[in-house]
């Protein structure tokens, strides 16, 4: 008895729900005779009458965007380690990491991988962290990788930071000459 009461409830909510939604223009009858079948012509239309979702900045050509072009730090690691194939680049996240590269000497059976990760936009020492690792086999299905403490990572790391400055010293120099000197107020 209690099931069946409830169960009339819920068919007269669902019926008084249709009924209101009907009421108040959310769902409107529309005959496929009227609307046109193509969907860049419904978008027109919707447009033209002011319906539906218009971002306001949409074709804008303004904002505010950092491009890794734009980063002298990221051009110049990305430069520096031209010599390896990216596995990973992602600006945003702030990492390169390199695959396996092999020495160039006789020993066929090592290889590396370079990772650096930007802890920070400006040239400074500890704004890159460079992770380099070793991959020693024996066979092809015996591999030992292990992290190396090296003076390598800061001899790239020495070789990153003089090229990025090089590149904020030019960047500089071509804005000077675009828009002029320019002189900083206390």
């Amino acid at each position: 008895m209690k099931s069946y009461f409830l169960r009339q409830i819920n068919i007269i909510l669902i019926i008084v729900g249709i009924i209101s939604l009907n009421g108040c223009g959310i769902y409107k009858y529309t005959d496929s005779r009227e609307v046109s079948p193509d969907p860049d012509e419904r978008v027109k239309k919707n447009i033209e009458e002011g319906k539906g979702l218009r971002l306001a900045t949409l074709g804008e050509k303004n904002g505010n965007f950092q491009f890794a072009s734009s980063n002298p730090l990221w051009r110049a690691s990305l430069d520096v380690i031209d010599f390896a194939p990216l596995l990973t680049a992602n600006y945003s996240g702030g990492i390169i990491i390199t695959d396996w590269v092999s020495a160039e000497n006789e020993n066929e059976n090592e290889s590396y991988k370079i990772t650096i990760k930007f802890l920070s936009n400006e040239i400074r020492a500890d704004g890159l962290d460079i992770i380099i690792h070793q991959k020693l086999c024996k066979t092809v299905l015996s591999c030992k990788i292990e992290k190396l403490e090296t003076s390598v990572s800061n001899d790239l790391k020495l070789k990153i930071l003089k090229r990025a400055t090089l590149y904020a010293k030019n960047d500089v120099k071509k804005l000077k000459e675009k828009y002029g000197e320019y002189r900083v107020l206390p």
